[in-house]
C-alpha cells in the first residue's frame, strides 16, 4: 500500500480561525494532524467538535517549536503510513489549496533527486492577494534570511514561512531544542549540517492579523532579533559549520533598525 501525505498544523489559541482553516484543509488532505499547544480558550472544544482528524494536546503551552516537534514526532512514528508531512499555520495566512502542489512537488522528486524540504516563500514571487507586511517583521525576516544566505550558503528568500513539506525519512536527523519561534533556524542549520537538499515554493502574502503578538519580550523588535542571532550562533557552533568571523557577525547583529 502506498505510504500518504500528513497535513499537520500547531495550533495555539486559534478560536477565531481554527474550523474555517481545518474545513478548508479538509477539502485538499485525507490526514490531518492538529497539535493544540496547551490553547487556554474555546480551541478544545472546537476541535472536540470536529470529525476526522487526529488531536495531540499539550496539557500546557510550550511554544510553536514544541507543537512542531510533536508533528514531526508523530509523523516518524508513524513512518510505515507516511512519506510526506506538510505543516501549515492555523491562522489564515496561508492558503490550503496549495497543498496538493505541494506533496506532488515533493514525490515527483523522490523518482531522481528527492527532496528533503520543500519549503514556501512569500518573497519568491509577487501574488495580486499579497498583502503589505509589518515593516519591522519584513526587515527582521530579510536580515535572518541574508545571516542564513552567507553562512550557509543557501540561497533562500524566506526563513520564517511556516508552511513546509518534508520528507519524513529526513526528520529524524533533526534535533529540535529551541520550543519557540526561532525552531525554523535550528532547521535550516541542521539541514546544512546534514547535506539536506532543499527548495522553496511561491506562497502568497498574507497578513491578517498584523498586531499578533510574539508573547513576552519577544513583541519588542530588537530583542526579537537579538533572540533569532543568538539562536543562530549556538546552533551554527554546535553544528560544527564554520561560524563567521566577528566582525562580519557585528554585521549582521547590526543589519536591523527600527
Amino acid at each position: 500500500m502506498s505510504r500518504k501525505a500528513l497535513i499537520a498544523l500547531p495550533v495555539f489559541n486559534e478560536e477565531s480561525h481554527v474550523v474555517e482553516v481545518l474545513t478548508e484543509v479538509s477539502k485538499y488532505a485525507e490526514d490531518i494532524l492538529v497539535v493544540d499547544d496547551g490553547s487556554s480558550d474555546q480551541t478544545p472544544e472546537r476541535l472536540k467538535a470536529m470529525t476526522g482528524i487526529k488531536v495531540i494536546s499539550h496539557p500546557q503551552n510550550r511554544g510553536y517549536g514544541a507543537a512542531l516537534k510533536s508533528a514531526f514526532d508523530y509523523a516518524i512514528d508513524h513512518l510505515d503510513k507516511y512519506d510526506v508531512l506538510v505543516t501549515i499555520d492555523c491562522d489564515g495566512q496561508h492558503e490550503p489549496a496549495l497543498l496538493p502542489d505541494l506533496v506532488m512537488q515533493m514525490r515527483k522528486s523522490f523518482e531522481s533527486e528527492p527532496l528533503d524540504i520543500l519549503s514556501g516563500s512569500r518573497y519568491l514571487k509577487s501574488f495580486s492577494s499579497d498583502s503589505i507586511p509589518p515593516e519591522e517583521r519584513r526587515q527582521i525576516n530579510v536580515a535572518v534570511t541574508q545571516r542564513i544566505n552567507d553562512q550557509l550558503g543557501f540561497q533562500i528568500s524566506d526563513a520564517f514561512c511556516g508552511l513546509k513539506a518534508y520528507r519524513i525519512e529526513s526528520l529524524s536527523k533533526f534535533k529540535i531544542t529551541d520550543m519557540g519561534y526561532a525552531m525554523p533556524l535550528q532547521l535550516w542549520v541542521q539541514a546544512a549540517a546534514h547535506g539536506m537538499k532543499l527548495l522553496e515554493f511561491p506562497v502568497p502574502l498574507v497578513y491578517l492579523e498584523e498586531e499578533r503578538s510574539f508573547g513576552g519580550s519577544l513583541d519588542d523588535a530588537i530583542k526579537r532579533k537579538a533572540y533569532y542571532d543568538e539562536v543562530l550562533d549556538r546552533e551554527i557552533q554546535a553544528s560544527g559549520l564554520t561560524c563567521c568571523t566577528t566582525e562580519s557577525c557585528n554585521d549582521h547583529a547590526d543589519s536591523y533598525n527600527e
